[in-house]
């Protein structure tokens, strides 16, 4: 499970994949592949295998979505070596149309933390004016942030730099943190 060691990630997604997006994961230097995600296209309820590595010979989490075309739709979270639920993310419907929110549950789907995007204002400009400015996300549990997300300024291949804080690894699974970084990759993603 060296993936999971990890504080610093750097998340990238390639552009322009008609069939379906790829998502890659590397250490904080962009030299060493720790996650890889093939997203099919044209699927109508989520389920996403993130693999070690491209070759797809060994799976290690999958995120599926509970139901179909859900404005508010809960995403499972589970390790595939162990069958463990690790817990589930929920997009904030309505709150996420001006600023994108969610929610992070337990395994038992009671809620322990969120995902904020920063600021109502830059929301709002991302999305009426320009996609131009770099989002951030704000990972809190149980009242602690936990990680920040920082999307790199690129206009054509959305990035992100990923911070876990080092003393935080106890409040937020780190496969969780992987699930929350490709998701904001998937499904954010498909507002640019």
């Amino acid at each position: 499970m060296q993936q999971y060691t990890f504080n610093k990630y750097f998340a990238k997604k390639s552009f322009l994949k008609i069939f379906g997006g790829e998502i890659r994961i590397f250490d904080e230097n962009k030299t060493n592949l720790l996650f890889f995600v093939k997203q099919k296209a044209f699927k109508l309820k989520e389920d996403i295998t993130v693999y070690a590595d491209e070759t797809k010979s060994k799976e290690l989490l999958k995120i599926k979505a509970r139901s179909m075309i859900d404005f508010s739709a809960i995403y499972d979270v589970v390790d595939v070596s162990s069958n463990e639920s690790i817990g589930s993310l929920r997009r904030k419907g309505f709150k996420s149309i001006l600023k994108d929110s969610w929610e992070i549950l337990d395994a038992k789907d009671q809620v322990i933390g969120s995902i904020d995007e920063d600021s109502m204002l830059k929301a709002m400009l991302r999305r009426f004016l320009t996609n131009l400015i770099p989002q951030t996300f704000f990972i809190t549990v149980n009242k602690n942030q936990v990680g920040v997300l920082k999307q790199t300024f690129n206009p054509f291949v959305p990035q992100f730099n990923i911070d876990f804080s080092a003393d935080t690894a106890k409040i937020l699974d780190r496969r969780m943190g992987i699930a929350i970084v490709i998701l904001l990759q998937i499904i954010e993603g498909r507002q640019e």
